[in-house]
This record gives C-alpha cells, structure tokens and sequence, in this order.
C-alpha cells in the first residue's frame, strides 16, 4: 500500500545547515524519512513501534 507524506519537518535542533533529514507522519501512522537536500528522492518509511523503539533508544544513548 501507497503511503502518502505531505507535511515534512527537520528538528527544532537542527542548525538549518546542508546535513539534515526531514520527517513526517502518514495517516496510516507510519513515519518517512528522507534527505532534506533531496525532497524528491527516495523515502525511508518505519512502522509506527520500530519508529518509537528508534526513539527511545537515541534518547536512551544506544548510538552514543
């Protein structure tokens, strides 16, 4: 099934520099990630708890 993305983000800690990722939510609760240089390329999409899981480990300090 097609997910549609439509309103993308960069986080409130990014510098504004060349180096981000954007993110955003699908109705159907996924969530897509992609290159914010490269807003037509390819998207990264994540189920809603392996997204949380990713989360929840950067906040834990799990790639440190």
């Amino acid at each position: 099934m097609e997910r549609t993305f439509s309103v993308w983000r960069k986080s409130s800690r990014s510098s504004g520099g060349d180096n981000c990722v954007e993110i955003s939510h699908s109705s159907h609760g996924d969530v897509g990630m992609r290159d914010s240089k490269d807003k037509a390329g390819p998207v990264l999409t994540f189920g809603a708890k392996a997204w949380h899981a990713f989360i929840d480990d950067v906040r834990n300090g799990e790639f440190g």
